[in-house]
């Protein structure tokens, strides 16, 4: 008898509440916003950004605080956004809004899916130009009608264009953990159902890519019909695209589109690898499996001339059966994994579980949603040997940075309930901003009663690629640095990457002690994988945090750790998988 598996590479579930609910209201929010700057109307657009905020990072339901009349209580909602709020959450639309969309021309709006183009050059664009909609932009571009605008030039022209190709990459694609929870949902789902069946996630999802196209499901199983019948009528399907004995396709409510196949349980392990793929780590796989004289499919592995099945219940035995080691699903993007399986030297990958800590949180002391004490509770539950908090330095003023003054009362605090919690120990850091000159947020005074500083660039990401590696390199040079956070500065499908010599950077890392970031913050997931390979390959130690602002949002590290595991990183590379007293030990801390 078959026990249901949800997929191997998500054994800590994802802490679920209502991110739908809440990221839906917060949309509608920042879309007023956008709306209002358009207009040119001022001080209401913050307003409704702020707003939109809190609300996205809000650690309970927004329906809940709607029906219980408890709205206030969000940071940023006063009276008039919590009768918008109480409008959309009842009725599911909200006039004020419509209204705004009616008075703006789509074609405007669309402009603003661009990473580089906000309200006020997507108004510049079509009043100066007629612009509208990404195909008319492209068209002024190419035939250079930007530069003759005041303020525009060919380097204008050369970041729309860029901001264009990151949207286009991005178009059709979710982010990782909005599949994540969408699929475990629906694992779930069918757990409760059909106990006695193996299910589990393939495709790119398995392979824990940063963005996901469609989520694929493999069911093996005999009760075909039951199965589909079950699957098309969970509760968030909103179209049933397709629906057959052997495979079919759903999209739910948010626009996700599933696919579930059924394989009989002799074909489950192939089915699984073969519907993991990459493609081209298929076809890899398959020209091996021809070279020993094997035909491979999602049926199974066999003897070409006999047709013999060879292997093809468990997936282990048919990588066993090419005499390779099992290659974990994150790996298998044909990018030097078979060879390495070959020879038995597969790096042995830091486990989901295996972080001791999470070393960069927010708190309401900065843009955070949760006290210090809400953080350490949520870091106890994860059973970390330590939290780190590290709130945002006094350059950033529109997340609520701390003032010299300010951190230090924030220092006192954590000492106090350092004595007053017991473990996890709450190390005392702060997300410190690195200046245009390389210099650090704050003084040398003020660091020195920190724990540790994470430095990180939040401004001016448009300096050239000398400039910026200056930047870099000579903020690493203060001894209160541990951490880079979000080194390269991207954040997905919205803006690119700022440039600098990387292996420089790294170099000075590893002269200076310093371990880069892998950002679990979904839109962030920076590094990249491809990233902490060079990272590492080089001698760099890693990092991963979450960077939550608010306590349910430590649950991020997943993320990161599936980075770092695409990254080929082993534990012995991750600085936070070291116990408490190493690491303390090794920042010289008493």
């Amino acid at each position: 008898m078959f026990m249901l598996k949800i997929f191997e590479s998500a054994l800590n579930y994802v802490e679920r509440s209502c991110d739908v609910e809440n990221s839906e209201v917060a949309r509608v929010l920042y879309e007023i916003a956008d709306f209002l700057e358009l207009q040119g109307i001022a001080f209401k657009p913050q307003a409704y950004r702020k707003a939109a905020r809190n609300v996205e990072q809000l650690d309970g339901d927004i329906m809940e605080y709607c029906a219980q009349g408890r709205l206030n209580e969000v940071p940023g909602v006063g009276k008039a956004i919590a009768e918008k709020i109480g409008e959309l959450v009842n009725t599911g639309r909200l006039r004020y809004l419509e209204k705004l969309r009616a008075e703006i021309p789509s074609g405007v709006l669309e402009l603003l899916q661009i990473p580089e183009i906000g309200p006020k050059t997507a108004m510049i664009l079509h009043k100066e130009l007629g612009i509208i909609g990404i195909r008319d932009l492209k068209d002024a571009i190419f035939n250079h009608r930007l530069s003759g605008l005041k303020g525009f030039g060919t380097k204008t022209e050369e970041r729309i264009l860029q901001g264009i190709r990151v949207f286009e990459s991005k178009a059709g694609r979710i982010l990782l953990s909005e599949a994540f929870i969408a699929a475990s949902t629906i694992i779930s789902y069918l757990q409760e159902q059909h106990k006695d069946v193996w299910v589990s996630a393939a495709g790119s999802l398995r392979r824990m890519r940063e963005t996901i196209g469609d989520i694929d499901i493999l069911v093996a199983s005999s009760l075909s019909q039951e199965i589909m019948d079950t699957f098309v009528s969970f509760e968030s399907v909103a179209d049933i695209l397709a629906k057959g004995d052997t495979k079919s396709s759903v999209r739910l409510s948010n626009g996700i589109q599933v696919d579930l196949r059924i394989v009989p349980e002799e074909s489950y392990g192939a089915a699984l690898q073969y519907f993991t793929g990459s493609k081209e780590h298929n076809v890899a796989l398959r020209k091996l499996a021809i070279s020993k004289g094997m035909k491979i499919s999602e049926y199974g592995l066999f003897n070409r001339e006999t047709n013999d099945r060879i292997a093809g219940g468990d997936e282990a035995d048919v990588y066993r059966s090419l005499d390779l080691e099992y290659i974990p699903p994150e790996l298998r993007e044909n990018r030097g994994e078979i060879e390495a399986a070959r020879k038995d030297s597969l790096p042995k990958l830091v486990e989901y579980d295996e972080l001791k800590g999470d070393l960069h949180c927010h708190t309401e002391w900065s843009d955070g949603l949760g006290t210090i004490k809400e953080i350490w509770a949520k870091a106890s539950s994860l059973r970390y040997d330590y939290v780190g908090i590290a709130d945002h330095s006094q350059l950033l003023r529109i997340a609520n940075g701390l003032s010299e003054a300010r951190l230090l009362e924030q220092n006192r605090e954590i000492g106090k309930l350092r004595e007053s919690l017991g473990p996890p120990w709450i190390f005392s850091g702060s997300e410190v901003d690195v200046l245009q000159d390389g210099r650090l947020d704050y003084p040398k005074k003020a660091l020195e009663r920190l724990d540790f500083a994470i430095m990180s660039i939040h401004t001016r990401f448009k300096m050239g690629e000398k400039e910026m590696t200056e930047r870099i390199v000579s903020a690493m040079s203060n001894e209160k640095v541990k951490m880079f956070a979000h080194p390269t500065g991207r954040i997905i499908g919205q803006r690119p990457s700022y440039t600098f010599d990387f292996e420089r950077v790294v170099d000075a890392a590893i002269q200076n002690g310093i371990a880069l970031e892998i950002n679990a913050f979904p839109e962030r997931l920076d590094l990249n994988d491809l990233n902490v390979k060079r990272a590492i390959d080089l001698g760099a130690k890693i990092v991963i945090n979450s960077d939550a602002h608010a306590p349910v949002q430590l649950n991020y590290v997943r993320f990161g750790i599936a980075v770092a595991r695409r990254g080929w990183a082993e534990g012995k590379d991750i600085t936070n998988t070291k116990p408490f007293e190493l690491l303390r030990k090794e920042w010289g801390l008493s």
